[in-house]
C-alpha cells in the first residue's frame, strides 16, 4: 500500500498531508507555495510511494462551487496531466479552516501562533485526509 497525499489548494499556498504506508494515520506535512507544488510532488513521488491523491472541493453552503473553484480547478488538471497514474478523489473541504483554528485553540496554540495561515493550511489539509479515510473505511 502506499500513501495518500491531500492537498489543500489556496491561491498563494497549499497545505499538504501524508497518510502512513498503511493509510491508517493523517498527518501534516508542510506548507508549499501554490506556484511550486507541482515541483514539490514531482520530488516527493521521487521518494515516497505514493497511491493517490486527495484534493479540496471548494462549495458553498448551497452546495455549488465557491469562487477559488476557478483557481484550483485548473491546479487539479495538471495535477491529472503531471500524475496520469495517480488517482485524484475530491473532497468537501467546507468548515476545514474553522476546523484548523478551533483544532490550534484547543492544542493551546498562542495567538501569534495561531495567526501563521500557513498552520491552517496544513492543518486543513490533514483533516481533509483524515476525513477521506474515514470515509474509505
Amino acid at each position: 500500500m502506499g500513501r495518500i497525499v491531500a492537498i489543500d489548494y489556496g491561491q498563494k499556498r497549499a497545505g499538504i498531508a501524508v497518510s502512513d504506508d498503511c493509510q491508517l494515520i493523517a498527518g501534516g506535512l508542510t506548507t508549499v507555495e501554490s506556484h511550486k507544488l507541482l515541483d514539490f510532488l514531482k520530488d516527493y513521488l521521487t521518494k515516497e510511494n505514493v497511491e493517490r491523491f486527495v484534493v479540496g472541493l471548494p462549495k458553498q453552503m448551497n452546495n455549488t462551487p465557491s469562487e477559488s473553484s476557478k483557481y484550483i480547478e485548473p491546479f487539479v488538471n495538471k495535477l491529472r496531466q503531471t500524475f496520469p497514474d495517480k488517482p485524484i478523489h475530491r473532497v468537501d473541504e467546507r468548515f476545514t479552516s474553522k476546523m484548523a483554528f478551533q483544532t490550534m485553540i484547543d492544542k493551546g496554540l498562542k495567538k501569534k501562533d495561531r495567526q501563521n495561515k500557513a498552520t491552517v493550511d496544513r492543518i486543513s489539509a490533514t483533516i481533509i485526509l483524515q476525513s477521506f479515510m474515514e470515509y474509505e473505511k
